[in-house]
């Protein structure tokens, strides 16, 4: 494994800093960017990340990795034109928060273990709001919606709202199924929409307690459906048919087919 010192990561930096400051000077695109140009960018960027990281593609994860920290220094550039700040005062923000947030490491506090540094952190982070802003506020509404569930039941746990007993979650989704069942007899589309929300709110609670990210979850999920209904669609095409022509039972027998060949990987 390769090793650089402190000074060589330093350099390193410094570098693609230069890079930049000269791109930012001398090439038309680069230029003309703005953080309002670069934010569509900067999402796709870490969404490819995710999809490295997923994979577990340890080349992809450095180069993904290489192009989001190039989005940081691009807006840190981007605030350095206009007077705002530069890259040292987001690394000085950012020092200053983990050693304030971290005082069972930079201070005094004593912990057992992740809730309590989780329960600490939720806490400090009250004491840096202003009397407006309340726990919740600070999940940012632009997450995807189960990743979103997922941080507001954590913050909310964090601060003492939550199950004595985490098996007492699956009382709370038998009763979002049963009340969803109700509502699919009068087939009211809106109340139906509501319940149904409650209860994938319930079934995100329920992998939250027992350790599971929901998001990796379903993603997998995704991945493992649509190699198995790929694997189902070629099958078929080398049969000479479209899988929309096959009966259920046909279907079947592929989908247990592509899911043997997956088990023999």
């Amino acid at each position: 494994m390769i090793q650089h010192t402190r000074q060589e990561k330093i350099e390193a930096l410094g570098r693609v800093i230069d890079v930049l400051d000269r791109l930012r000077v001398e090439c038309p695109w680069d230029a003309k960017q703005t953080n309002e140009t670069l934010r569509p960018n900067t999402v796709e960027e870490v969404t490819e990340l995710v999809e490295a990281i997923m994979d577990d593609d340890t080349q992809n994860i450095k180069k993904e990795l290489g192009d989001v920290l190039l989005h940081i220094l691009f807006y840190s550039k981007i605030g350095e034109e206009k007077g705002q700040f530069d890259i040292a005062d987001v690394c000085d923000a950012l020092c200053a928060k983990l050693i304030y947030r971290h005082p069972h490491v930079f201070g005094d506090t004593k912990v057992n273990g992740t809730d309590d540094v989780l329960h600490n952190w939720e806490m400090l982070k009250t004491k840096e709001r202003d009397g407006n802003k309340t726990a919740l506020s600070g999940v940012p509404k632009s997450l995807s919606s189960v990743i979103q569930a997922d941080r507001i039941q954590e913050k909310a746990s964090n601060l003492g709202f939550d199950w004595e007993q985490r098996d007492q979650v699956w009382d709370k989704v038998k009763e979002e199924i049963d009340e969803f069942s109700a509502e699919a007899e009068q087939m009211n589309q809106e109340r139906m929409t509501e319940e149904m929300g409650d209860l994938m709110f319930a079934l995100i609670n329920a992998a939250r307690l027992y350790k599971i990210n929901s998001d990796t979850a379903l993603q997998k999920a995704n991945r493992k459906f649509t190699s198995r209904f790929t694997h189902m669609e070629l099958a078929a095409r080398e049969q000479g048919r479209a899988i929309s022509d096959l009966t259920m039972e046909e279907m079947d027998a592929l989908w247990n087919a592509a899911k043997e060949a997956e088990n023999k990987q």
